[in-house]
């Protein structure tokens, strides 16, 4: 298994769109190609992969946005995956449906609703390494999360909580580079008492691309998201529910 990122609407969105390759097919999944300007070069250039579907991890334009140009220029009859809402989507998983791609790798997709109601998260093991990643739109972040665009806090804590169960090992690859504002923000929760932040705010710092350097477990270590009843967090927020705390932490990034 191996994954390429590839940065688009760098400075303004700085959004990724990813490649995740079956090595022994040369099968891939091309995932959110939003801004097909910026990364066609690599496509047609550099790319020597099979891409067997556009994947989107939800419909915003910012990650779903290419997909017609994409069919109507390089990929005409490659299915699009994604959420009901995405255009030119051609097939919706449902929640824990395993897909396979190439001879190796098994993708579920796991429903993640919140930041928008078709947002799906998709977990992919290499059955021959054991290797495992997932790519969390804009669910789940480095050291942070989505909006609540279209949900509710007891939403995206369902979805928090389903990414967190995934093996601790698996690396995270989500659909912004936002790690060094959410580990600023972070700092205004924990202060200095989290030595997994500390470090994570020093390698932002010295890393224009963090995507694919952190674990599940390294987000249980310093992501306030997900660790609603931190001590830290409950003093923060002034909630002792973690729901509320949660929206509560959301509020507060909002205006951050």
């Amino acid at each position: 298994m191996h994954v390429t990122y590839l940065p688009m609407s760098w400075k303004s969105g700085d959004n990724y769109c990813y490649l995740l390759t079956d090595e022994e097919s040369s099968q891939s999944w091309l995932i959110d190609p939003a801004y097909p300007s910026d990364i066609m070069d690599y496509l047609t250039k550099k790319n020597k992969t099979e891409v067997a579907s556009i994947v989107n991890t939800h419909h915003h334009y910012d990650h779903a946005g290419g997909n017609g140009q994409l069919l109507s220029s390089l990929y005409k009859s490659v299915p699009v995956i994604a959420g009901k809402d995405s255009p030119y989507v051609s097939y919706t998983p449902s929640d824990e449906e395993v897909i396979q791609l190439g001879k190796n790798i098994e993708i579920t997709a796991l429903h993640t609703p919140c930041h928008t109601q078709d947002s799906i998260c998709y977990y992919a093991k290499d059955k021959l390494t054991d290797e495992k990643c997932v790519f969390t739109g804009d669910t789940l972040f480095t050291c942070g999360c989505g909006r609540f665009f279209e949900g509710t806090a007891e939403q995206m804590n369902t979805s928090l909580t389903k990414l967190m169960s995934l093996p601790d090992e698996t690396v995270t690859y989500p659909g912004h580079e936002y790690t060094a504002s959410n580990a600023k923000f972070a700092k205004t929760v924990f202060g200095n008492n989290n030595k997994a932040l500390n470090e994570l705010e020093k390698f932002a710092k010295t890393h224009e691309f963090t995507t694919g350097s952190f674990t599940i477990k390294d987000e249980k270590a310093f992501n306030p998201f997900v660790r609603l009843t931190d001590p830290y967090v409950v003093r923060a927020t002034g909630k002792n529910d973690p729901i509320e705390a949660l929206a509560e932490l959301r509020t507060m990034k909002d205006i951050f």
